[in-house]
């Protein structure tokens, strides 16, 4: 082995036991029902920063959003692609949640398998999926483990994080998640980044 290689050997090392150690502070026993997955991969929205961060283009951020939560409620500026899980549906209403019907992506899959083409990565590259809140990211990370993908994380705080149930902010997605963590983000959207059916 020469010089170069070993560099980059240990370069290689060095940032896996980073993002080991990144990946760590989430008990898994500990993540409510609906934001758990299969494989058990879990993050925070500050260990989600800090991985991207340290690995760079080497992993993909993909907010699992729908459209109008991205342009009216702000996007982390590490994203590399804004794919929706769900879709809104403005001309149904769901009565059980009282809200707009949300339906499916059936082309989630065949979306991110091009994104993840395009930025010269595969099954096994690192994946880090992000929604409101670690709901819709769990489910998403399930559908890409049955499609083949063996290392997709979701982030269990999601972009607003969690609803305060007591306290001045009662109500409110106040308790985590990447804004309230004071992560960056913007309501600027780049048009590369963002789902165009």
């Amino acid at each position: 082995m020469n010089k170069k290689q070993l560099i980059s050997l240990t370069l290689v090392l060095s940032l896996s036991q980073i993002c080991i150690a990144q990946a760590g502070d989430i008990d898994p026993a500990n993540v409510p029902g609906p934001k758990q997955t299969e494989a058990k991969k879990y993050l925070s929205s500050k260990e989600a920063d800090v991985m991207k961060e340290s690995m760079g283009n080497k992993a993909l951020l993909i907010d699992v959003r729908t459209q109008a939560e991205v342009k009216y409620v702000g996007v982390a500026t590490l994203v590399d692609a804004n794919i929706p899980y769900m879709t809104d549906d403005y001309s149904a209403w769901d009565d059980k949640n009282a809200r707009f019907l949300m339906s499916p992506n059936s082309g989630f899959v065949s979306k991110m398998a091009e994104v993840v083409a395009k930025s010269n990565m595969d099954k096994t590259s690192t994946i880090i999926l992000m929604c409101r809140s670690g709901d819709r990211s769990s489910r998403a990370a399930d559908l890409l483990g049955k499609a083949g993908y063996t290392n997709v994380y979701s982030v269990v705080d999601g972009f607003e994080g969690d609803i305060a149930k007591e306290g001045d902010h009662k109500g409110q997605r106040a308790v985590n998640g990447w804004k309230n963590a004071g992560l960056p983000w913007s309501y600027d959207l780049n048009k590369s980044k963002m789902y165009i059916e």
